[in-house]
């Protein structure tokens, strides 16, 4: 139960701090005329507290996962799998594509637009090839005698890794949608607010991913520990 505490903690505390770095409590149903990007003095738009909800419940739904991962592992047929070399390449990937959506986020804050293109067009490619490495690394599995139904562990490894994937395909459908305006189709204040919804999903799933690394190297319990001690 601990574990699924600290994950809930998490999720809650990353939840909280979207809802008010946005202006939850402006009350945005009070306004008149607000400005769907100017979020601290006008109220927040729709998009966000609709993010900020679907945030937390796919949180929840990991920290679900993760909490049957830890009770699964007690079971005597439990055996651990080692984990392709390629995750590391992956996981650099996603950490490059939410960085390179965090410098265009400041970019279209800036009016620099060809940073913000070649940010958006980074963030693209690294994440298709984290896509792309994952496939490779379920490949390795597969040839090392680790299919999806060889065990608990391996069963855990490709759903989390399959669920995880199929949330970021979604991410680069709405991150496709916003491609365009980074070319002058559609007005820069819906533009600006697309990528600020990009980039909180993308730093929200690289979030996610480390803790899945967390699970499957086995480190789960020794964060789990650090946490206790900081909440105590």
């Amino acid at each position: 139960m601990s574990v699924i505490i600290v994950f809930i903690l998490v999720v809650i505390g990353f939840s909280t701090w979207w809802l008010l770095r946005h202006g939850l409590m402006t009350k945005p149903w009070l306004e008149v005329g607000a400005d769907p990007v100017d979020g601290g003095r006008s109220g927040m738009p729709t998009e966000k507290i609709a993010l900020g909800v679907f945030l937390a419940v796919v949180g929840a739904l990991f920290a679900l996962f993760a909490s049957a991962y830890f009770m699964r592992q007690e079971f005597v047929d439990w055996q651990a799998m080692p984990l392709p070399r390629i995750v590391w390449l992956n996981t650099g990937m996603l950490v490059l594509a939410s960085i390179a959506l965090q410098c265009a986020l400041a970019a279209v804050r800036q009016g620099d637009t060809d940073t913000m293109r070649l940010s958006l067009v980074t963030g693209t490619v690294a994440s298709l090839g984290f896509l792309a490495g994952q496939l490779v690394a379920w490949g390795e599995l597969t040839r090392g005698g680790y299919p999806l139904t060889e065990g608990p562990a391996a069963s855990f490894f490709y759903l989390l890794t399959a669920l995880h994937g199929l949330h970021l395909l979604g991410g680069l459908v709405a991150l496709a949608r916003t491609l365009p305006g980074a070319w002058g189709h559609g007005r820069p204040e819906k533009l600006r607010l697309r990528i600020e919804l990009c980039t909180s999903y993308w730093h929200f799933l690289l979030l996610v991913w480390l803790g899945l690394l967390l699970l499957f190297t086995g480190r789960a319990s020794a964060f789990i520990d650090i946490c206790r001690q900081l909440l105590s």
